[in-house]
Parts: structure tokens; sequence; C-alpha cells
């Protein structure tokens, strides 16, 4: 019945895979799995298994195969590439841990487990919602109070009224149209090449590679960066790609151009 499950369950006091394990696993359940999805999709018996370096997987796996498995190759990773290749050896998991705030636990363990909860008189104070944007504030470089925060918040706490609203939705149109009409508008009076458009953006993915790579706050710092590119930068793009698309169009009124003229000069021959 076990090998019917598609799961092979073991037990080990250390909780890893030891090499009976694997090979049981390999000759239990992947060999046979894989042998009946080749045979049902009429395909050639080839396989290659892929594994990493540990104490579980040494180099003579493949003299452990059962006769009926010996299509099976494996191929092992190179020395010291797991951390590199394996995205839970990059510290994912601690990572997106860094980016739960407290007021997000406590929301879900709220629903969960109320009791080991701190309760609230009323409606829920705005303390921890004040930490957490001076906290995304600072990580993106900016100066941020908690008080300028507090009097934001306390602004925009009572219910807006059906006229507000309605009046909110005019502005937000109203200021997309002018999005999209500025799109249209004149470049600054100072002209900037196109060349010292590239250069910069050129730099500035430098500096964005090199802060992902190497800054431990990859989530906040990633924040930052997408809101600069988006804020900062996506005019300069904006102006750059208009560019080009008039470079192509009129290098196609040249083309256009000449065929023509030399059209005419044709005709103009055969008279």
């Amino acid at each position: 019945m076990k090998e019917k499950l598609q799961v092979l369950w073991r037990a080990n006091s250390k909780a890893w895979v030891t090499r009976q394990f694997f090979i049981e696993w390999m000759n239990i359940v992947f060999g046979a799995s894989v042998k009946k999805c080749l045979i049902d999709n009429g395909l050639p018996l080839k396989c290659v298994l892929l594994l990493d370096n540990a104490p579980a997987h040494p180099p003579d796996l493949e003299d452990d195969l059962l006769d009926q498995f010996k299509f099976i190759k494996i191929v092992y990773l190179p020395l010291n590439t797991t951390s590199t290749l394996q995205p839970m050896n990059q510290q994912l998991i601690d990572i997106a841990w860094q980016g739960v705030t407290k007021r997000t636990l406590n929301s879900a363990w709220r629903k969960l487990w109320p009791d080991v909860v701190l309760k609230r008189e009323g409606f829920e104070g705005f303390e921890p919602i004040e930490e957490e944007i001076v906290s995304i504030g600072l990580s993106m470089g900016l100066e941020v109070d908690e008080a300028d925060v507090a009097d934001l918040i306390e602004e925009y706490a009572e219910e807006l009224t059906t006229e507000e609203l309605k009046e909110l939705q005019k502005i937000s149109h109203s200021g997309v149209m002018m999005e999209l009409s500025s799109e249209e508008e004149v470049e600054p009076e100072e002209k900037l090449t196109s060349q010292e458009i590239s250069d910069i953006l050129g730099k500035w993915q430098e500096v964005s590679d090199f802060v992902e790579k190497r800054h431990p706050e990859k989530l906040s710092t990633g924040r930052a960066s997408a809101l600069f590119d988006d804020r900062c930068l996506i005019f300069f793009r904006n102006i750059l790609k208009r560019r080009q698309k008039q470079t192509s169009f009129d290098r196609y009124l040249v083309k256009v151009s000449r065929s023509e003229s030399q059209e005419s000069e044709a005709k103009k021959a055969r008279r």
C-alpha cells in the first residue's frame, strides 16, 4: 500500500536523508514513476537525474539502481555551487520574514489565536501603522517624523461622504488627463543629449545591481530602488523612447523620399 502513495515515508532521528533512504526512493518511487511516464507517452527510456553533492548522494549511486532502472543517468552539480544554485541557501525565507511587520503578525494571529494578541479598547490605534510608515520611509532615505505621520493619518481617519468621494474621483481623473498631456509637452529648455540620458541610465542600473547583490536589506532597498526608478528616471526614459521613435520615423521618411526621387529620375531617363 505504501508504494502506491507516491510518497516514501521514512523516519530518522536527525531528520536527514540517508543513503539507504535515497536508494529506496530511487528504486521504489522515482524509477518506477519515470519509467511509467516514458512508456505511457511513447518516449524512449532515457532519464537524467541531477543531484547536488551531499552525503546521501555518493558518486556510485548508479550501481545501486535496479536493472530495470539502469536507463537512468545520474549527473552531479559542481562542488561548492549549492549556495548559488539553490534558492533555499540564498536566505530567501529570512529575507521574506524581514518584510513582515508586527502589525501583520498581530492581524494574522488575532484570527488564529485571539487570546495571545494584545486587545485594544474600541478602534485599533494608529501607532503600529505610524511605526511601519516611518520604517519604510527611513529605509528609502526619506526624512520621516512620527508626528507628521500621525497628523496625516488623523486627517484621513474619518470616513468620506459621498460628495467628497465624487470630488476625489474628479481630481483623480483630471490628474490622469494631466499626466497624459504632459507626455506631449516640450522637453525642458536645457536640452539633454540622448547619449547623456543613456549614460545616466546605465550608471543607475549599475548602482541598482550593486545594491541588490550586496545590501542585506534586499526587500526595503528593492522598494526604494523601484520607487526612485518610477518617480525620477521614467521621465528620462520616456524622452529617450520618443527620440528613438522619431529617429526611426525620420529614417523611414528619408528612405521613402529617396525611393520616390529615384523613380522620378528613372521616368525622366525613359523620356
